[in-house]
């Protein structure tokens, strides 16, 4: 009879431990409302306080736009232990945007979906190979997994969850995520990972990957400041309707631009870049999507004069390389979520405004009371429609992209 891995962690017998206020290690900890109680003997273990860590590992089991958000926190523990050797362990095909990071020693990548066999494998792969695990989202797998890693293990857990008592049980310190909730950015949550070993509140860059050359077609009928427009949004809430990029990217294309579009080869991607496609013809409006690797794109983006897009990954990775973004929201909650803006700075996004810039961001918003809801659309699921993109006209849009053109270089 095969075993999941829950059934597994339920024989453990494990029972919820009482909270305590702080965790006053004999190492100078600062003090902490969110670890569990036996946090002072756990750290006392396994962490050795403020001594170097060797080896770590930081656990992010989440989507490509996510796995960027790490990058700070990877940068803050180099610069805190600069000999150690960092990996990081997430979904195969979701850590591309890590590849050539200088941070990081080595990707290890699993299958979204283990099973028993799976789990088993990368038990024995893992175990006890590290000093410490940071968990930086509060699934059940990404906990277990440091579990298996590392003896001193530093994680998120939502505020509300059923599964709460065992992920503190197995942590050293926990940071409380309050989710789209929260005014807190999910840079700085991750940040908070490593405030046991003296990290407070580090303005540490968004690290993109390293540039690599374009093709050369695209070199040679590419001009200098184009406009880089990015249609697709992973989930159909998140979407802006093509038809409507459709309609902006006229309007640019009727002003003299050139219009790069980006996006990958996937079904969906191409089907939400196939009405914009009909907007224009090259030279003056380019279709890379699916040419380009993610080093490519970094090139592509930097030498462009803005980079208009949907609440996803590739706005993320632009906000990263200092062009000026224009970012279109919807349901979710840019104190959470908005790109963060290239440079080491202080960042702070208000929850709701029809149009907020921080450094090299612009994002926009509609104005319809429940903005931002953050939930999944309307309906509350990922095929849902959300109203308050719905509401967002072309024409919003372009006015605001002119005004990023013409104005001071951002960043």
């Amino acid at each position: 009879m095969q075993t999941s891995w829950w059934s597994w962690t339920r024989a453990a017998s494990w029972k919820p431990a009482p909270t305590r206020s702080c965790c006053p290690a004999a190492v100078s900890m600062p003090a902490c409302t969110h670890c569990s109680a036996g946090s002072r003997e756990r750290f006392r273990a396994g962490g050795r306080g403020r001594a170097a860590m060797n080896r770590i590992l930081i656990v992010c089991t989440r989507q490509i736009g996510d796995v960027l958000l790490t990058t700070p926190l990877i940068r803050a523990a180099r610069l805190r232990w600069p000999d150690a050797t960092i990996d990081v362990a997430g979904f195969a095909g979701t850590l591309g945007m890590l590849r050539g990071n200088p941070d990081i020693h080595q990707l290890i990548e699993s299958p979204p979906r283990l099973g028993w066999a799976g789990f088993r494998d990368l038990a024995r792969r893992l175990w006890r190979r590290y000093d410490l695990a940071l968990v930086t989202q509060p699934s059940d797998r990404a906990h277990l997994i440091a579990w298996l890693a590392a003896p001193v293990r530093s994680g998120v857990v939502p505020e509300s969850s059923s599964s709460n008592w065992w992920k503190r049980r197995l942590l050293t310190h926990a940071v409380v995520s309050r989710g789209d909730l929260g005014t807190e950015h999910s840079v700085q949550e991750k940040l908070r990972l490593l405030e046991p070993w003296g990290v407070r509140g580090a303005a540490v860059a968004v690290v993109p990957p390293p540039g690599s050359d374009l093709p050369s077609a695209l070199r040679d009928t590419l001009r200098p400041g184009a406009i880089v427009v990015h249609a697709p949004s992973m989930w159909p809430y998140k979407q802006w309707a093509p038809e409507k990029f459709r309609e902006l990217v006229e309007a640019l294309l009727a002003r003299g631009h050139q219009v790069v579009l980006t996006g990958t080869g996937g079904a969906r991607d191409q089907a939400c870049i196939a009405p914009v496609r009909q907007a224009g013809a090259a030279p003056q409006l380019l279709d890379v999507s699916g040419l380009l690797d993610f080093n490519q794109l970094v090139t592509l983006l930097r030498g462009a004069a803005l980079y208009i897009g949907p609440d996803t990954s590739v706005s993320h990775l632009a906000a990263a390389t200092g062009v000026p973004v224009l970012a279109i929201f919807g349901p979710t909650n840019p104190q959470r979520w908005a790109p963060w803006p290239g440079g080491a700075q202080p960042v702070f996004f208000q929850r709701r405004a029809l149009g907020q810039t921080v450094g090299n961001v612009t994002i926009l918003q509609d104005s319809l009371p429940c903005v931002p809801c953050g939930r999944a659309g309307c309906e509350d699921h990922l095929e849902s429609r959300s109203d308050c993109l719905i509401a967002i006209t072309p024409q919003r849009v372009l006015a605001q992209a002119l005004q990023l053109l013409s104005g001071p270089p951002a960043g």
